[in-house]
């Protein structure tokens, strides 16, 4: 895809994942003229995906190393928490892992496919708790673009009508897959005995084929070359037939990932155009102070190389767009471009996490059956005790939501090293009898939480460090408050009271201390925030539609803009606003106000 830049372009797109191929698919589809630029490789999932290959296929049985964190068969390429020849630093009681994926597509190619709307107290926390900041726009403003986001990339789960987890609109959703064996027992015991929901999960994972045309009609009614392009693209997805974990990529494109899903159509409208290998170093102006268009250096090259367009869309991730923006510094801009009120980088947010490994003896020595199914959970429990939080009943003001799973999956290098402490060491023919018994019977909980933005969570600009390409690197400021390490610890002792009602024995250390509970800031990989919207040009980088309030044609619509970390995982609502920053672009765009 990767093609040599023109000189005429309506806008330039900075990276391909979920917000940048979004507001691809949407620009070329409404006939805008758009070059997207990519700092890593070309990447084609299609061809490049390792289908149906075992654990033992690979070396040290597909186990994780530190090029390779999530194990032999990933699917990031040249990216993870550190990237050759691209540092960056922490400030002195700070350890922040920085996940990134150098690749077209970028961590869309990776992510969990987890895709869960935020709800009403979402986007107006501060209005509920009087904590962090309100968002410029409401549910009722988003919801539109849920609905087109969800039925475009294909999102399976249902519709329980539970507080904050909104419905989608009739005819969106997927159906679910069938629990297996583990989770309809988790089921039973949380809903009879805890009154904790267990739900069936939304994942971006195609459980039969898409409608497509009747999906074409309803996003584009007026729109015929979109519907074309939107269903071709949609015809060519098969249904997921579990095979492979999701997160080596899907040759047959039945999970959501950019390259296959909005790059196609955008591509096939003929109006997008794409560069990879292309770092981008700084937005440059005019001296009007409008966006003019940006430098990159071609990595293949090292060469300097500068495009232009109408319109500058920052799409690159949240901490990146950040570094982007604090390093196009001119003299209309001494401190960063559109940080006249020293906001960018600041209110960086991720989401908390802390977990529990248990056993459940209920679940040894099941008989072999069949438990394939999508390559995560199909089930969850949303966050079930807002009413007391409101009370004050908590020592944390906002929730979190529990992922879980196990049972009967595909072994792999470790998986039995964990049942030492209940056999007492057995090996021989006893360690094979153990395994067989204890084979299926561990579960994981995860719970992943929201964080509240405070003043000391921030990025900026390294003044001592540049990458290879000579670009400044960024340093990491990061401290939680005890509402994000109470949470932590509520967490594990949660899990802690799963496990044992369901008769199992916990196998990790429930803490005390939530600050030994909560994972490494950055480790969740679900960084937003450090270039929020708002309602108050003082108080915000960006508008509700994602537009710099100094530089109108400037939009920065990626997890960045975020002015919460919602418990639900960011990727879907980064999709949505994006698309209704797309929106926005075209409509500007067509009335020449850009």
């Amino acid at each position: 895809m990767t093609l040599k830049a023109q000189d005429d372009y309506d806008a330039i797109i900075v990276g391909s994942g979920a917000a940048g191929g979004m507001c691809a698919y949407v620009l070329a589809c409404s006939g805008v003229k758009v070059l997207m630029l990519e700092a890593g490789r070309d990447y084609d999932p299609v061809s490049e995906t390792p289908m149906f290959q075992l654990p033992f296929d690979a070396p040290l049985r597909a186990a994780g190393t530190p090029e390779k964190p999530f194990g032999f068969y990933d699917a990031t390429v040249d990216g993870g928490w550190r990237v050759p020849g691209e540092p960056y630093s922490s400030a002195e009681g700070t350890d922040f892992l920085w996940w990134r994926a150098r690749m077209l597509g970028g961590r869309t190619n990776h992510w969990g496919r987890i895709s869960l709307r935020m709800g009403e107290y979402d986007f107006k926390p501060h209005s509920r708790d009087g904590l962090g900041f309100d968002w410029p726009m409401s549910y009722e403003d988003v919801a539109p673009y849920y609905d087109k986001t969800e039925a475009l990339i294909g999102v399976y789960g249902s519709n329980e009508g539970l507080e904050n987890t909104p419905n989608s609109s009739p005819g969106v959703l997927l159906p679910p897959p069938a629990p297996r064996a583990e989770e309809l027992l988790t089921q039973k015991v949380c809903r009879e005995r805890l009154d904790i929901p267990v739900v069936p999960a939304h994942l971006a994972i195609l459980t039969q084929p898409l409608e497509a045309d009747r999906i074409a009609r309803m996003l584009w009614p007026n729109n015929e070359m979109a519907r074309r392009v939107t269903a071709e693209s949609m015809r060519a997805r098969a249904a997921c037939y579990y095979a492979t974990p999701c997160g080596r990529g899907c040759s047959i494109k039945a999970n959501f990932q950019s390259p296959t899903v909005l790059l196609p159509p955008a591509a096939a409208t003929g109006n997008l155009n794409v560069i990879t290998n292309a770092m981008v170093r700084e937005v440059t102006v005019d001296t009007n102070g409008r966006a003019t268009g940006v430098h990159y250096i071609d990595k293949d090259t090292r060469l300097e190389e500068h495009v232009s367009a109408r319109v500058v869309i920052l799409t690159a991730s949240a901490c990146e767009s950040a570094r982007i923006l604090l390093n196009s510094k001119s003299s209309l801009f001494p401190d960063g471009l559109g940080n006249g009120n020293g906001l960018v980088g600041k209110y960086l947010m991720d989401t908390v996490g802390a977990g529990v490994q248990g056993q459940i003896p209920a679940l040894e020595n099941m008989p072999p059956h069949n438990a394939d199914g999508a390559s995560a959970m199909h089930l969850y429990m949303p966050w079930w005790l807002y009413q007391d939080q409101a009370r004050g009943q908590l020592d944390f003001a906002r929730g979190y939501h529990i992922e879980f799973g196990g049972g009967r999956k595909m072994p792999g290098f470790g998986s039995f090293g964990g049942i030492e402490p209940l056999t007492m060491g057995s090996y021989g023919q006893s360690f094979k009898e153990d395994c067989r018994r204890y084979y299926g019977s561990f579960l994981g909980f995860a719970g992943r939480g929201e964080m509240i933005p405070n003043d000391d969570c921030y990025c900026e600009i390294d003044s001592e460090q540049v990458d290879e390409w000579g670009i400044p690197t960024l340093r990491f400021h990061w401290t939680w408050s005890d509402h994000e390490l109470n949470q932590a610890r509520h967490m594990q002792q949660t899990f802690g009271e799963i496990v044992e009602t369901m008769g199992g024995h916990v196998l990790s250390t429930i803490n005390e201390d939530g600050a030994d509970a909560i994972a490494k800031p950055g480790e969740i990989i679900h960084e937003v925030g450090g270039v929020i919207m708002g309602n108050d040009p003082s108080r915000s980088v960006l508008n509700e539609f994602c537009q710099s309030w100094e530089v109108d044609n400037l939009f920065v619509p990626d997890g960045g803009c975020f002015v919460s970390n919602a418990d639900k995982n960011p990727t879907l609502s980064i999709m949505a606003i994006a698309w209704r920053a797309a929106d926005y672009i075209v409509d500007q765009l067509n009335q020449r106000n850009l």
